[in-house]
């Protein structure tokens, strides 16, 4: 029987192929007589603002021509194009992801934001990863990890119990190569001088501070040139002796 049915089934091929039913309508044509049925004004009906040439509506917030409310409203503050924001991940947390297997670090492999991501620690990177010192006693492991930004309290914390933290600065696009482990673009560097402060700085564990070029075991020998540079502005005198005050 089942080869009865085998033999009846028809081999779908270009010369049997049609549309299925229903799939298909006629074009609606307005405007070609009364006998059509959508003569006159083509189904629009009689003036107005709908049966005019165009959309026929208008833009969202549209009143009729009173004051719209977005306008009646008065404004307060302003939109910081430099504000970031930064996933904050805790200590607790960290340690609660090692108990379970889902997180290990090693000074030449560190935690970064793709390990966190993946891990399902942190949702989202946002513009980086911030180390928070919340429920400190609950870390027990050393850890090594690399964050976007790192609290003191979080560093003393990480650092008592033998492990290393390093802030390094990512940009958007620097951001997404960590996450998706790409190596074959340069990343890039802090430009703005409250990151370049904040950078070089080994109080805030900086990768970019001379002491993090001594101690971090992964460093890039464009990141020497960079701390040089960046840091050359504390070593120039200026000569104010011919300056004349105003």
């Amino acid at each position: 029987m089942s080869s009865i049915l085998r033999s009846r089934a028809t081999r779908i091929t270009l010369s049997n192929l049609s549309p299925g039913q229903n799939s298909q309508h006629a074009q609606k044509r307005v405007g070609r007589g009364e006998g059509s049925g959508r003569g006159g004004t083509s189904g629009r009906g009689h003036k107005g603002q709908k049966a005019r040439a165009g959309n026929g509506k208008p833009k969202a917030g549209f009143e009729g021509g009173q004051t719209p409310i977005t306008k009646r409203f008065p404004k307060r503050g302003f939109v910081n194009p430099n504000r970031k924001v930064y996933a904050p991940i805790n200590l607790d947390r960290i340690q609660y992801w090692i108990d379970q297997g889902r997180l290990q670090s090693s000074p030449e492999n560190p935690i970064t934001a793709r390990e966190l991501l993946l891990s399902g620690c942190i949702h989202n990177v946002h513009d980086g990863v911030k180390l928070l010192g919340d429920n400190a006693a609950f870390l027990k492991s050393p850890i090594h990890i690399t964050a976007s930004r790192a609290s003191k309290s979080a560093i003393r914390a990480v650092e008592s119990l033998g492990g290393s933290v390093f802030c390094k600065y990512y940009n958007p696009l620097a951001l997404r190569d960590c996450v998706k482990s790409r190596t074959d673009h340069i990343s890039a560097s802090p430009t703005r001088r409250t990151d370049i402060l904040w950078y070089t700085d080994w109080r805030n564990r900086g990768y970019l501070s001379p002491e993090a070029i001594q101690k971090n075991p992964i460093v890039e020998e464009r990141w020497k040139e960079l701390s040089r540079q960046l840091l050359a502005f504390k070593d120039q005198t200026f000569d104010t002796k011919g300056i004349k005050k105003l």
